[in-house]
């Protein structure tokens, strides 16, 4: 009784607000909600169980206000711009959120000449786990170097390489999960652990 209660409370509140101000609510909810969508996205994709989930409750709870606006205002052109204007608002915000948060781990790719062993020496110098190979290439022999970086360095590590060799070739793609061996030891705790609630856990030692 006391949630039905409730409910209608919200519900009533709502209808009662001036209609000035519900296409402003559905702009934000909207915005809100697709922001959070995105980043659940993005964080399933990289087998993000838990906060995925979490951000799924909150996501759809914002949307069921939103929509709830729309089906009782179904005669208002202003709404549906609110709502669709939202969703494009929220695609942007979502993605800009991503990149400021700097989620995920990547793994580098570096071609350079074969004469690369300064470049190589100066990464595992910064505690970065290099790997690298001789190939041959169009123009002779080259060096295939691999390195895994978290997103929020992979600038930092990209100025390197163009440092050492401005016309350097190479490739950067996402990983869904690597293991922590596999990272730098200065990169092994950053913003992106917050999104591991099994580290919220861990006892001290």
């Amino acid at each position: 009784m006391y949630y039905c209660a409730m409910e209608s409370s919200v519900a009533l509140n709502l209808a009662n607000l001036h209609p000035a101000l519900v296409p402003i609510l559905i702009f934000f909810a909207r915005i809100c909600d697709v922001s959070i969508g995105t980043i659940r996205i993005i964080l399933v994709g990289r087998g993000h169980r838990f906060a995925s989930s979490l951000l799924g409750f909150f996501e759809v709870f914002i949307w069921l206000l939103a929509v709830s606006q729309i089906v009782t205002n179904l005669g208002s052109l202003v709404n549906l711009v609110a709502y669709c204007a939202g969703f494009a608002a929220g695609t942007y915000v979502g993605m800009t959120i991503e990149r400021r948060i700097s989620l995920g781990t990547m793994i580098v790719r570096v071609i350079v000449p074969h004469e690369s062993a300064h470049l190589i020496m100066y990464l595992i110098a910064n505690n970065y786990k290099v790997t690298h190979m001789d190939a041959e290439g169009a123009l002779g022999q080259v060096k295939i170097i691999f390195t895994i970086v978290r997103r929020s360095e992979l600038k930092h590590v990209l100025g390197i390489i163009q440092r050492f060799d401005p016309e350097a070739f190479y490739t950067v793609e996402d990983l869904r999960m690597v293991s922590e061996s596999g990272l730098p030891r200065a990169a092994s705790s950053g913003r992106f652990d917050l999104f591991q609630p099994s580290l919220w856990f861990r006892k001290s030692k």
